[in-house]
């Protein structure tokens, strides 16, 4: 008995140790790189510092990138339309985000699903392993709110607000909110406000209205007015059709008008005869 025993334990013991590991432990996935080479490299200090590290010891040109997960949804981020990316059956779960530096400072930022294959133009990548979600969501954060004259391009503060937009850490909405409200520009809290319409729900609503209603800048208004028309009809265009019919700013008035002849809405539709019927 103690024989079949100790087998049956030495047997179990070999299963467990060959064992797949499951997904959630798993490394997330790195892109395929072409035309470049690639640098693991584990973060020091954290991911600002590694960042910084890199970008102040490189005198040209180089990509730094890293993976962390994917909100869910079919979110296909390449450039490519030319049959060069494999087609996936199912959706990522992985965002890579590429980091450009330049002459020391972080020049452009990208987004792209994991499957994505990448051509670095003869450029060094470093991938930084180990990145947890929370410290790139701040990161990305401090880009997407820099207020000048802080070294952040337009390209920078966009780049950060759609890998903030695709990022599953929860806080990721929380600095989407913050720069709709608050953002030092008014290009971006009207990106804010876009990448927050694609989130939904009604924390995002809640803000799109609020700026609608209290930014001072008649653009960011405008730009509200669209990010509702990005919104679940059922939230958009009865939102659409209060503002067109009662909003005090005519220019606010004037893009909900358009929003919902682009909506094809019966409910839109109804509110013209309406109107014309006056």
């Amino acid at each position: 008995m103690r024989v079949l025993l100790a087998v049956a334990l030495v047997a179990l013991a070999l299963a467990l140790a060959l064992a797949p590991a499951p997904a959630a432990a798993q490394a997330p996935l790195r892109p395929a790189v072409t035309n470049g080479q690639v640098v693991d490299r584990a973060l020091t200090g954290g991911l600002a510092q590694t960042i910084a590290q890199v970008a102040s010891r490189e005198a040209g040109v180089t990509w730094i990138g890293y993976a962390v997960p994917m909100v869910a949804g079919d979110h296909q981020t390449c450039d490519s339309k030319d049959g060069g990316v494999p087609v996936r059956l199912e959706p990522s779960d992985t965002l890579v985000v590429m980091v450009r530096v330049e002459a020391g400072h972080v020049e452009r930022i990208r987004a792209l699903s994991a499957n994505c294959r990448i051509d670095v133009g003869g450029r060094t990548v470093h991938w930084l392993t180990g990145v947890r979600p929370a410290e790139s969501v701040a990161w990305l954060g401090d880009r997407a709110a820099a207020a000048p004259p802080a070294v952040v391009t337009r390209r920078v503060v966009d780049g950060a607000l759609s890998a903030l937009a695709l990022h599953a850490e929860p806080a990721a909405l929380d600095w989407l909110l913050h720069v709709a409200r608050a953002g030092s520009t008014t290009h971006g809290r009207g990106q804010a406000l876009f990448w927050l319409s694609q989130r939904a729900g009604q924390r995002a609503i809640g803000a799109i209205a609020e700026a609608i209603e209290r930014d001072p800048d008649t653009e960011v208004k405008r730009k509200a007015v669209f990010a509702l028309s990005q919104l679940p009809v059922d939230d958009g265009v009865p939102r659409l059709i209060q503002i067109a019919r009662a909003h005090s700013n005519p220019a606010v008035r004037k893009q909900a008008f358009f929003w919902l002849g682009q909506s094809k809405d019966p409910r839109a539709l109804a509110f013209f005869v309406e109107v014309l019927g006056r």
